[in-house]
């Protein structure tokens, strides 16, 4: 694994927790899950889809996390909702999940969401997520393609700031661009049947969510901020001009943001 690009700061875990309670909804209508389905969750966070992954099945997640302040939370967040029992967290790596010899090629199902883009090969997970299901089971993963990020009317600064954080990506060895590869690593992982489709992360000016989906806009960039001023991608007046930029475009009457998450299934063959 690579180092996560935005750290791991109590706002960082906030904006998550905030993403999830946003998104999750629409990431389970994708997944289909069926009841009784066993399900491993690769880079499980703070757990919360995890939790809900739980409860639409009917049957207990293993979830895998590699950092110890967001295990540590999943496991609070799941004991103060009551829902330990749905759960097992473990603390270890994507790229080598901590699974015994009697569980690998078990699962029915096994998930990441937003982990692709943080490790330096991709591949090593997609292969580690199609061993840990059973022949006929999905493997599902849902990650960014950044270029797609589209807010309009144009706001000022925007182009820079967004161009110096994909940037920022490449300079630790990962990939802004990888969910735009995930039925090409599905596929070269040896899955069959593959979909693709996108999950819609976006909305307008007046809607519901418009307030977090400006506040995430400007998180996501305020947490990689050290790597791109470490790498001189763009100095700090710059950035800091764009992210002010961000928060006045978002009271604009008219400001929509299109963005929509790469998603991909493929299933293990017999």
């Amino acid at each position: 694994m690579s180092r996560y690009i935005h750290g791991t700061s109590p706002p960082e875990q906030d904006r998550l927790s905030r993403l999830n309670d946003f998104f999750n909804a629409a990431c389970l209508e994708r997944m289909r899950l069926r009841p009784g389905e066993r399900v491993i969750d690769f880079g499980s966070g703070l757990g919360q889809l995890t939790r809900a992954m739980a409860r639409a099945s009917g049957a207990p997640v293993v979830g895998i996390e590699r950092d110890p302040e967001q295990l540590e939370t999943a496991r609070r967040l799941a004991d103060a909702a009551g829902e330990s029992d749905l759960v097992e967290f473990r603390a270890g790596d994507a790229t080598s999940p901590p699974l015994g010899d009697h569980e690998w090629g078990t699962f029915d199902v096994a998930h990441a969401r937003f982990v692709l883009e943080h490790v330096r090969d991709p591949r090593i997970v997609v292969g580690a997520m199609m061993r840990a299901v059973r022949p006929g089971g999905r493997v599902v993963v849902l990650d960014d393609h950044h270029p797609l990020m589209t807010p309009h009317p144009e706001c000022p600064g925007f182009g820079a700031i967004w161009g110096a954080y994909m940037r920022s990506y490449d300079r630790i060895g990962v990939d802004p661009h990888v969910g735009a590869r995930l039925v090409a690593l599905l596929h070269g992982a040896g899955a069959t049947g593959i979909r693709n489709s996108m999950v819609f992360f976006g909305g307008c000016a007046g809607g519901e969510h418009w307030d977090l989906i400006v506040e995430n806009l400007r998180g996501v960039i305020a947490g990689a901020r050290e790597t791109m001023l470490e790498h001189q991608l763009i100095d700090a007046p710059t950035l800091d001009a764009g992210l002010e930029a961000i928060g006045e475009w978002g009271r604009r009457p008219d400001g929509a943001l299109w963005y929509a998450i790469p998603w991909a299934e493929g299933v293990r063959g017999a």
